[in-house]
């Protein structure tokens, strides 16, 4: 069994152990740790600390020349030594093939959830929805235009 599947075995476990329908991770945590279904290894201490570089790379940011709020560090799926690996780079220094791939990457893991929205909200709608099918729009040139309109708004004030 690999390792997210006995994650899903202990969020199941969890679920069939009489607690909320809903629950949060750390909730679920707690009770793996608790009760011995989970324990860290060396492996899985690495792991959550790259996790935990990642989310806080993707969480810095800096203001540009024109005053616009950039995201600092950008990832890369690329191979490096016949490896797959995601490669990180400031975008004030990153060449710009990196930046290339990273935003065409980004964009298709929009793509990406975006259809899995689709059939998400199409399966609800088909099998679940007793009243009016829950329309989703994926034309995004409004919300982009009316973003930028605020922040050009909360520029000027």
């Amino acid at each position: 069994m690999s390792y997210t599947e006995q994650l899903q075995h202990i969020a199941n476990e969890y679920l069939a152990d009489g607690h909320s329908v809903m629950a949060s991770t750390h909730e679920m945590a707690i009770w793996a740790v608790e009760t011995k279904r989970w324990e860290p290894q060396r492996a899985a201490l690495i792991n959550q600390c790259a996790e935990e570089l990642s989310r806080a790379m993707r969480e810095e940011y800096f203001t540009d020349p024109q005053g616009r709020r950039v995201r600092a560090k950008h990832v890369a799926r690329r191979d490096r030594d016949g490896k797959q690996m995601s490669l990180w780079a400031d975008i004030r220094l990153a060449p710009r093939d990196h930046m290339e791939t990273a935003f065409q990457q980004r964009r298709q893991q929009i793509v990406g959830d975006c259809h899995q929205l689709k059939v998400d909200a199409d399966s609800y709608n088909q099998n679940f929805n007793p009243g009016e099918a829950i329309q989703m729009i994926f034309d995004f040139r409004d919300d982009l235009a009316e973003i930028e309109v605020l922040e050009a708004f909360s520029a000027a004030s």
